[in-house]
């Protein structure tokens, strides 16, 4: 897999790091399934579990996340602060969700076609909220109220609801939090999701950075307090969803795993 190539040139470049690949499901092909089908708290709190009983972690960690991988590592680093996450590192992930599905990653177009039309319809009803990924950071902003009230991941996480102040205390641990966004991204919509921004609230048009959000305005999270301390790394490189060129990746990200 593309995660086993990565894993192998992190250890080539830096000797003696110990990589641990977190794997969300058993195999590769269930691994797409329970991608697509899972309960994505519980699956937070399978790899906190793991992370703690995993004594080379003892002393902290630098965390890598690829796509919806990378919002599911923020969870992690603001439910579980210990083993403490040094780093983490975001690669095209979707930190305010998306709104949008442009293309599935892989060739299945009719299960994709069904997804997207059960999001559109359905995104916040009981069953999708806890068993359909995508629907757990879905992000309606022509419904923000039902998008506030239901979404049982990203709205806690990023709290939506109400500011849970361990989530903020724990997120702001972190030495870096670095966000790479793809220039030609057709996957991922809107791909300012990438940096942490959105479509404003109320249309479907309009951009806003992180930095124009409320948010940030209020530091509900704490990322304003941490783009102050300068904490915050937004990269762009170009090419589509995670596509990027291994020299990029070693000049630019690299650093960040020493």
């Amino acid at each position: 897999s593309d995660m086993g190539y990565i894993k192998k040139m992190i250890e080539q470049e830096i000797p003696g790091v110990y990589v641990l690949s977190v794997m969300i499901g058993k195999n590769i092909v269930e691994d797409t399934e329970n991608g697509f089908f899972s309960d994505v708290n519980e699956q937070v709190s399978m790899v906190c579990n793991q992370l703690a009983q995993d004594p080379k972690l003892k002393g902290g960690y630098n965390a890598m996340g690829f796509s919806q991988g990378a919002q599911f590592l923020r969870a992690v680093a603001q439910r579980c602060p210990s083993p403490p996450m040094k780093n983490l590192i975001s690669v095209g992930g979707q930190h305010q969700g998306v709104y949008g599905l442009p293309r599935c990653p892989g060739e299945s177009s009719k299960i994709c076609d069904m997804i997207r039309e059960a999001l559109n319809k359905e995104a916040y009803l009981g069953w999708f909220q806890k068993h359909l990924v995508q629907a757990q950071y879905w992000h309606d902003p022509l419904n923000d109220d039902l998008y506030k009230k239901y979404s049982r991941f990203l709205a806690d996480i990023n709290q939506e609801r109400a500011v849970n102040e361990t989530y903020k205390k724990n997120l702001q641990q972190l030495e870096k939090f670095v966000m790479v966004k793809f220039l030609q991204d057709s996957v991922v919509d809107p791909v300012d999701t990438e940096w942490f921004g959105f479509l404003k609230t109320g249309q479907a048009k309009e951009t806003e950075t992180l930095q124009e959000s409320v948010l940030y305005k209020e530091d509900r999270l704490g990322l304003a307090a941490m783009d102050k301390a300068g904490k915050l790394v937004f990269l762009a490189t170009e090419g589509d969803h995670l596509q990027f060129k291994e020299e990029w990746f070693k000049a630019n990200l690299l650093p960040y795993l020493h």
